[in-house]
């Protein structure tokens, strides 16, 4: 058994999968990297078939129809032999000196009959265009070197979550949860570091700045003007999210807060967005969303609706509709995330 599987979802990203797959590659031979062609147009699936011939036994090419991020991460879990799971985006990388500290630490599960759950690090907005760097750590919510429960864990700050860039799951947690994500669906990473945390006993973090995130792409999923357009399939993941977690079933009080948390974030991108683009369609599908949350759950209705960042969000009248904007613009250039 390897001790990783590295997932590279790749569409048409000829121009940049090397570096990250470099940085794959040079972690160790215990790794695998299975990169997912789906459906490109240029030259990625003869760039992953030279992978593959280069690194036997490392990295392995799969083809498939073109079905989305969500579709690419699938065939990754599928194809797995790791005892650990992670993606990593095909224009992203991993820092060497951190995975070296992050290796050990996997190395040393996979002589336990019951390794650690969830693995955590790092994870950094690289910024490239505007030479900026911000790095998202979790010292103030984690202890630091050592496994724990989710009683053990503090205080998240506001915009610092687990993303999809800071999380190894164990492989077979993420079989045991019924892990699938949708199809032809961008922002499916929600599901990804949300649907399988119930099933988490077990976690460690290690202060390091492992995942390299690249932003400044005029095509990513997360630029404004892009989720402007695809508000829609954010609505569909959020559902998703509502239906596939009974969030007050929760027994743990510490990770039910999160969740609950998790999920108000999801409401407030909704609910800003579609009150930017302020169409009368877009009203009903804003009053939709929260009709589909209530009517799942009016308990968590309730509290994720009182939640500091959706009273901002969804103040009445066009002033509160501009003032929540505004506070969305503010948080933006304070956290920089995107």
């Amino acid at each position: 058994m390897k001790t990783i599987t590295f997932a590279v979802p790749c569409y048409n990203s000829a121009a940049y999968m090397d570096a990250c797959i470099e940085s794959l590659v040079a972690v160790g031979d215990d790794v695998e990297v299975i990169v997912v062609d789906d459906g490109s147009s240029d030259d990625t699936a003869a760039k992953a078939d030279a992978w593959q011939e280069r690194c036997p036994g490392v990295v392995y090419a799969v083809h498939q129809e073109n079905g989305g991020h969500g579709a690419a991460v699938n065939t990754g879990l599928e194809h797995a032999h790791g005892r650990y799971f992670k993606v990593v985006d095909s224009d992203d990388w991993l820092d060497g000196d951190a995975m070296a500290e992050v290796m050990a630490y996997l190395r040393e599960q996979m002589e336990y009959a019951d390794p650690t759950d969830l693995v955590i690090a790092n994870y950094v907005y690289e910024k490239v265009h505007e030479n900026a760097r911000t790095v998202m750590r979790y010292k103030n919510v984690f202890p630091v070197g050592q496994e724990f429960t989710w009683d053990d864990v503090g205080t998240f700050n506001p915009s610092q979550y687990l993303l999809m860039h800071s999380v190894i799951y164990r492989t077979e947690l993420l079989r045991d949860a019924g892990l699938q994500l949708p199809r032809h669906c961008f922002y499916v990473d929600n599901i990804f570091v949300y649907e399988p945390l119930p099933y988490v006993q077990t976690l460690y973090y290690l202060d390091v700045d492992m995942y390299r995130y690249f932003i400044g792409r005029e095509d990513q999923s997360v630029n404004e003007t892009v989720m402007l357009g695809r508000i829609d399939q954010h609505l569909r993941v959020t559902s998703l999210m509502i239906d596939d977690v009974d969030v007050m079933a929760i027994e743990n009080r510490r990770l039910r807060h999160y969740m609950e948390n998790y999920l108000s974030m999801m409401m407030t991108i909704a609910s800003v967005f579609l009150r930017m683009r302020n169409t009368e369609e877009d009203k009903r599908k804003l009053e939709g969303i929260w009709d589909y949350l209530r009517a799942a759950s009016p308990a968590l209705y309730r509290r994720v609706r009182m939640k500091v960042l959706n009273l901002g969000a969804n103040l009445p009248t066009e002033l509160g509709r501009r003032i929540g904007i505004g506070g969305y613009h503010v948080a933006q250039r304070i956290f920089k995330f995107n």
